[in-house]
C-alpha cells in the first residue's frame, strides 16, 4: 500500500516539475530569465527542473514496478 502511494506522490511531483521546466523554459524563449533563485551560488533554471522530473519519474516507475512484484 506504502508502495503505491509513493508511486503516485512521486509520478505527481515529476509532472510539476515537467510543468515547471516547460513554464521556465517559455518564459526565458520570451527573455524573461527565472534564474533569480539560487542554490550554493548556482542559479536554479529549466535543466535542474528537468532533471528533477526525470528523477521523480524514475522512482515512480521503479515503485510502481515493485509494487507490481510484490503480489
Amino acid at each position: 500500500m506504502l508502495v503505491k502511494r509513493i508511486a503516485q506522490v512521486t509520478y505527481w511531483v515529476g509532472m510539476v516539475c515537467v510543468a515547471l521546466a516547460l513554464f521556465s523554459r517559455l518564459m526565458s524563449v520570451f527573455g524573461f530569465e527565472m534564474t533569480h533563485v539560487f542554490s550554493k551560488g548556482h542559479p536554479i533554471d529549466y535543466h535542474s527542473y528537468l532533471d528533477a522530473s526525470l528523477l521523480f519519474l524514475f522512482a515512480s516507475m521503479a515503485s510502481s514496478l515493485y509494487a507490481r512484484l510484490e503480489r
